[in-house]
């Protein structure tokens, strides 16, 4: 099942499935069983996921055309900031050491950090660039895990079953603080560096996250091509190590980080400009297309 949050003609957010080209309201076609929030589905566990695929099941008369709707951020503002992981690709990890001139290492734990759910915006919303405050923004595609039910302490054979489902997200980084921080927040935390979607797979489309392509494109021409198969910490050993002593909550997301590629360290360095078109793909999940605009002050 694809979930989506999606607002139609200016109004309020609403949950629905997408179905072939269609999306269907959920708390309308349940007359009211499903919640009209994703962060309330996911709260309902998987009792609230059945309710949600019947009403998609049996709720075609409640559905309007994929093309009449705006698709929002699956979850606009998650319980927590969001967890991202930095430097989990062999590859990117070697690429990163060689641009800053530092020896090739890979982390021995994740290396974690988190964006504000002001970062967060949907497909097709606008990445905005304010060259007054960077001039150095990249791409990252990252395959994202969204919790379903809460946990704590979780061994990483048991963390698969309190995934709710797996969605697209581009960790959009200010390089130039990043480098002036030392740190990741700042330069990963801008408004609209936190693109997410277009909706949420259920975690029974995707029983093994570990064998999916990621790729990135821009303005068309890939820059990025790998798969989630190369990382150094898989999705389950990533559950494990977070919720060690921090308890994940319904509607957390974890995104995962990103392959080789990146634009700061190519030769030359290639950054996103106004006018660029940012599309990020996973496989399974589908496209996250993003245009990149100057920002208004």
């Amino acid at each position: 099942m694809r979930l989506v949050t999606f607002a139609r003609g200016g109004g309020q957010p609403r949950l629905g499935a997408v179905v072939d080209d269609r999306v269907i309201d959920l708390n309308e076609a349940s007359g009211g069983e499903v919640p009209p929030s994703m962060l309330e589905l996911l709260a309902q566990g998987e009792a609230g996921m059945d309710r949600a695929r019947r009403a998609a099941a049996g709720g075609k008369d409640k559905s309007v055309a994929l093309s009449e709707v705006t698709l929002l951020a699956p979850i606009q503002k998650p319980p927590k900031n969001v967890f991202a992981i930095g430097l989990n690709y062999r590859e990117h990890a070697a690429e990163s050491a060689r641009a800053k001139g530092q020896p090739v290492e890979y982390p021995k734990v994740p290396v974690i950090f988190s964006k504000p759910h002001t970062a967060i915006i949907g497909h097709e919303a606008n990445i905005e660039v304010d060259d007054q405050v960077t001039q150095k923004v990249d791409w990252e595609v990252e395959f994202a895990v969204v919790i379903g039910t809460g946990v704590k302490n979780i061994p990483a054979d048991q963390a698969l079953g309190h995934v709710a489902g797996y969605t697209a997200s581009n960790d959009v980084s200010a390089r130039d603080l990043q480098s002036a921080h030392i740190q990741f927040f700042k330069g990963k935390g801008l408004d609209t560096f936190c693109p997410i979607g277009p909706w949420i797979v259920t975690a029974d489309e995707i029983p093994d996250p570990g064998h999916l392509r990621v790729q990135t494109r821009v303005n068309g021409v890939v820059k990025q091509d790998s798969n989630t198969d190369e990382l150094i910490f898989d999705v389950p050993s990533l559950i494990q190590w977070l919720s060690a002593g921090i308890t994940l909550e319904p509607g957390d997301i974890i995104m995962t980080g990103t392959p080789s590629g990146v634009g700061f360290a190519r030769t030359p360095p290639e950054y996103l400009t106004p006018g660029d078109v940012v599309e990020v793909e996973i496989e399974k999940i589908g496209v996250l297309r993003n245009p990149v605009v100057a920002a208004r002050r």
